[in-house]
């Protein structure tokens, strides 16, 4: 081997050095900001919509004389999941919601000047946000009562308000990951020079520091929001009526026929797809026009 050739191999290769240099700034984007990128391209959408008619024409073929076709069936119990898919957006709202506002507060803390505040804010960070989100749903549904008795009156705490916070658990950890970063990221100069205009803590993070983070936060905080949607689908296991509940109660009602089941879920999945998709892709949108120089 000649010395060429040796200091070639102490080297990258020269062909990998544009998809390495690409690598190293989404990884070091994503650390700054909290949260990796979801990249939904246009032909997951397509492999998705040939699975349920590729799904749904095997079924068809065997089903027996005098059964009702696969796509009769998913027409006719269409509505019945589109309402049960809408009440999974309903519960990414609300604890999107909840966990943004929890979030901020919490990633505020993080970055407090007293120790103990900033300490206590970091630990609760991490313990939810690497807590499984299952685990979480469970711990609400069985902690929580199943009504609040004020003497003159029960109110009731439907199991579908319990996965609404169970959800807003992680969900607020990762906001918080969120916030400081984008925080971290403003250069230290914006809070010197503020100081210097003797600007106090507060006028600093509130007028200064924080509109400059709400572009960076926009994107990771869309993209939390995708996969918190597509985390709904786990309060069906706790017992929640939505549209993997309702999917279980359509096999059932159609006598749990097996030949149902592939094309009934992959239809779900589509239905999450060409939800999350636009979601997705402004996020890639936004990210490009806000990008952090780093």
């Amino acid at each position: 081997m000649t010395q060429q050739d040796t200091k070639m191999s102490k080297t990258d290769l020269p062909v990998l050095l544009p998809i390495a240099e690409r690598m190293a700034k989404r990884a070091a984007y994503e650390r700054e900001v909290g949260i990796f990128s979801l990249r939904l391209k246009a032909q997951h959408g397509v492999w998705l919509a040939m699975l349920v008619l590729l799904s749904a024409t095997v079924a068809q073929a065997q089903t027996t004389p005098g059964q009702e076709t696969i796509f009769t069936v998913l027409w006719r119990w269409k509505a019945f999941l589109l309402e049960g898919f809408l009440f999974n957006i309903l519960i990414s709202f609300m604890a999107m919601a909840i966990g943004t506002v929890a979030g901020t507060l919490l990633g505020l803390m993080q970055i407090s000047l007293m120790p103990t505040v900033k300490a206590s804010s970091w630990a609760v960070t991490q313990f939810f946000r690497n807590a499984p989100w299952l685990t979480l749903l469970f711990f609400c549904m069985f902690m929580l009562p199943f009504e609040f008795d004020l003497g003159f009156v029960q109110i009731p705490f439907p199991d579908w308000i319990k996965a609404v916070i169970g959800l807003s658990l992680p969900v607020m950890a990762n906001i918080s990951e969120v916030v400081r970063g984008a925080i971290k990221s403003i250069p230290f100069g914006q809070w010197e020079a503020s100081e210097a205009l003797a600007f106090s803590r507060r006028q600093q993070l509130w007028q200064i520091i924080l509109p400059q983070c709400i572009k960076r936060m926009i994107p990771p905080w869309m993209n939390w929001y995708a996969i918190l949607t597509m985390a709904t689908v786990l309060a069906s296991i706790v017992g929640v009526n939505e549209v993997m509940t309702r999917a279980g109660q359509v096999s059932a009602a159609e006598g749990g026929r097996t030949d149902l089941l592939l094309p009934l879920y992959s239809s779900i999945m589509l239905l999450f797809f060409i939800y999350c998709y636009p979601i997705a892709r402004l996020t890639i949108r936004l990210e490009r026009k806000f990008a952090v120089k780093l």
